[in-house]
């Protein structure tokens, strides 16, 4: 997307040598990333003269997997001829706090780059967790703002942006999260700008204080295979289903958890679980009882949830560390024959 020169626009801040300024968007599937990146674009090109780009990458196209979001701006002289992912972002928003645990979020942050979670961690904590002394390092708690406001996390996260960018303007970006959801979901249009609005205002920044950050740099996925090792047949021999699955990184921030006082173990849990989390027991007189859900599986689709007679499965919000606090092993057996991973 190009703009048309105006000697008004606020300067670019923090462009590097090239002239550009990228950001790049760390999240899953649902969370509404590659929407964020797109009306980023948008309102950095219609609304802040810039120019800007906007692609994502992405597998599958399901709840869950890994997307990656890509936003280039120049000022409107330059002219983009590159889409390629951005390895050198000056800003990393991180959509999904679990996934600091499973990829490299700060590879390739240029030095005295920003980086923004989605966590209700501190920004001393988050800073300690991640191993940076120069990065500006920015938290806020999107999953809490959004359950509270009945919305999606992207438009939050765009508020923290908005907070970073100062030459973006805050009110371009309401004015295209108000179009873009004004066409489709009219009623959800105020819900998102109050989003928007406390993900600017509850953002918690801290600048950077000591060297600049000794990061690693940006690795291309590359195939498992090429055409001379490829198994016949295509056969995969590591499938989704191994004991070592973790699906934390897949759940939206919400969990189901089980009072057991409350259980008639009716079973309609099991019915509707399409991951056959729940872990059941034959006892001594025959009857089979449900004794608690792997964590593990679960996908947080909540659908238990729904489908509970009694009030036993209730939607909570997911602490770190609840979920293996509170795991019952589906296959205990084999987590022993593993190691206990």
């Amino acid at each position: 997307m190009a703009a048309l020169a105006d000697p008004d626009h606020p300067p670019l801040e923090g462009a590097g040598p090239d002239g550009f300024y990228g950001i790049r968007f760390e999240s899953i599937g649902g969370l509404g990333a590659h929407l964020a990146g797109q009306m980023l674009a948008e309102a950095g090109v219609l609304g802040c003269d810039l120019n800007g780009s906007h692609f994502s990458s992405y597998g599958s196209e399901k709840k869950g997997s890994p997307v990656r979001s890509f936003v280039r701006f120049c000022e409107p002289e330059r002219v983009i001829r590159r889409s390629d992912p951005i390895e050198r972002p000056q800003l990393v928003v991180v959509f999904h706090r679990a996934l600091l645990d499973s990829i490299d979020v700060t590879a390739g942050l240029v030095p005295g780059g920003t980086i923004v979670v989605n966590t209700a961690e501190s920004t001393a904590e988050l800073r300690e967790r991640l191993g940076l002394a120069g990065a500006t390092v920015g938290a806020v708690d999107g999953l809490a703002i959004a359950l509270e406001e009945s919305t999606r996390i992207n438009t939050v996260m765009l508020g923290a942006v908005a907070r970073v960018c100062t030459f973006l303007g805050a009110e371009a970006i309401r004015e295209v999260i108000a179009d873009h959801l004004g066409r489709r979901y009219p009623d959800l249009v105020e819900a998102n700008l109050r989003s928007f609005d406390r993900g600017f205002a509850e953002l918690e920044l801290e600048a950077g204080t000591g060297a600049a950050d000794q990061v690693s740099a940006a690795d291309r996925p590359k195939p498992a295979y090429g055409f001379l090792e490829a198994p016949i047949g295509g056969t995969i021999f590591a499938p989704g289903s191994t004991i070592a699955r973790d699906l934390s990184a897949s759940r939206e921030g919400s969990l189901p958890a089980l009072d057991l006082d409350k259980c008639v173990h009716c079973g309609l849990c099991d019915v509707v679980c399409p991951d056959l989390c729940f872990v059941w027991e034959t006892e001594g007189d025959g009857a089979v009882r449900l004794r608690g859900v792997d964590y593990r599986y679960c996908k947080g689709c909540l659908k238990c949830t729904q489908a509970c007679p009694t009030g036993a499965l209730t939607e909570i919000r997911e602490e770190p560390g609840w979920a293996a606090a509170h795991r019952v092993p589906l296959y205990p057996w084999l987590e022993q024959e593993v190691g206990g991973r």
